[in-house]
């Protein structure tokens, strides 16, 4: 089978969408699968092309198997709206042109960003094949729920063009059970849709002891380190963090808090930072994926925290997986579907969103002995139902059945049992 995959994230970049689509791909070479995927020069966080990369019209490259179309986009770092409105369509227009030229089988687009699923849509439409919607966020209801933007006629509007391309896509394939459920109320058939969650790649993430050269470097020796490894954007709700860790300093002088990443809020973090005159906080630029692995081991504890807000009650981060690969229990800022993972399968402890009471009493909690060994247990389970190659296999046997003509596979999503009963 031939396969042409359509995201605006792939390595070297290391963010999630970036990490999902190349395990996935990597895997479904290994199965003999042709795959080609379409994407722009690496960018992101900081909008800043890499080292060795440039932002040329159309350039090539092959990735473990995996052949790589890079087309030029209007490059921006990742914030403010309007410019990155720009940036996700000038991609979609030129994914869509370079595509043409694609032979292929089955087209899969993803989002976050939804302007990629209507170059897939338009690709479909011209080569009479097949397409399928990887929705990774509910766009455009996310933006709002950080903000960015308040319903109004462009939303409006948006919302009206995410449902016909749900409606046009020959099946959809989300990564939680409650993104499901809310497609479903937006009239799509139930069995059109799949739920293929994120895992974690257990070949680069395992227990490991901590990097002494790099806990030195970055002055953390005798600290307990709850570390948050990720995107700085508007979603993460770490200025609640930088407050909430402040009188930390003073009633638990042992504990240390490290934040790695870029992302739209990291210049007024830091400036948040400096202005509380944090001495637990260390903060780092993003790393290489590689690399990200000496840093998780530095780890404690894992932070994982969003924005209050009823939007994030349907997402599961992937960050979790990948703790839990490592083996390192997960301090939680987030309600809903993943809440229930992390309590079901004992793998940590979880705080209300913005609670600083919530907050204070989870770190209390995680930091007994006997909690905290526990959660490692749980840890251990977690990743029993998540690991990503597993995954990938099930979603390329989807994928052909998509492209075959076949009916799909019931794919019931993962039944979480509580595991620590």
């Amino acid at each position: 089978m031939k396969l042409l995959f359509l995201s605006d994230n792939f390595p070297p970049e290391v963010n999630a969408p970036a990490n999902r689509t190349y395990e996935h791909c990597k895997e479904w070479v290994k199965d003999g699968v042709d795959v080609t995927v379409i994407t722009c020069a690496p960018n992101f966080p900081k909008g800043k092309v890499f080292v060795g990369y440039k932002n040329k019209l159309y350039q090539t490259e092959n990735i473990d198997g995996i052949k790589v179309i890079r087309v030029w986009s209007y490059i921006i770092a990742n914030e403010g709206f309007v410019k990155r409105i720009l940036d996700y369509i000038s991609f979609a227009v030129m994914a869509f042109f370079a595509g043409l030229f694609v032979k292929t089988d089955l087209i899969v687009a993803t989002s976050p960003q939804f302007f990629t699923a209507v170059a897939g849509r338009m690709l479909s439409f011209l080569k009479k094949k097949k397409w399928v919607f990887e929705v990774r966020d509910l766009w455009p209801e996310s933006i709002i729920a950080v903000g960015a933007m308040k319903r109004n006629r462009a939303i409006r509007f948006f919302e009206w063009l995410e449902k016909r391309l749900y409606l046009s896509a020959d099946h959809i394939i989300v990564v939680t059970d409650t993104f499901k459920k809310k497609i479903i109320a937006r009239g799509i058939d139930k069995a059109k849709i799949s739920i293929f969650k994120n895992g974690a790649n257990l070949e680069l993430f395992k227990p490991q002891g901590k990097k002494i050269e790099l806990e030195e470097k970055l002055k953390l020796q005798n600290k307990t380190v709850f570390a948050y490894i990720g995107t700085h954007g508007m979603a993460h709700g770490l200025s609640f963090i930088l407050d909430s860790i402040k009188p930390l300093e003073t009633t638990h002088p042992h504990l240390a808090f490290l934040f790695i990443g870029d992302g739209a809020e990291k210049k007024n973090l830091l400036k948040q930072a400096e202005d509380l005159k944090l001495q637990n906080a260390v903060f780092v630029d993003s790393v290489g994926k590689k690399e990200v692995v000496d840093y998780l081991s530095l780890m404690d504890v894992a932070l994982v925290n969003l924005r209050k807000s009823d939007t994030f009650l349907t997402v599961i981060p992937s960050k979790i997986f990948e703790a839990a690969a490592m083996e390192k229990p997960i301090l939680l800022g987030l309600e809903g579907e993943t809440k229930g993972i992390i309590e079901n399968y004992n793998a940590g402890v979880c705080f209300r969103p913005e609670d600083q009471n919530s907050f204070y009493e989870a770190i209390r909690t995680i930091t007994i002995k006997e909690k905290y060994q526990a959660s490692l247990e749980g840890t251990k389970l977690l990743l029993k139902d998540f690991d990503r190659s597993k995954i990938a296999k099930k979603m390329l046997q989807c994928l052909r059945e998509v492209q075959s003509g076949a009916s799909v596979q019931s794919n019931d999503e993962i039944v979480i049992k509580n595991k620590s009963a």
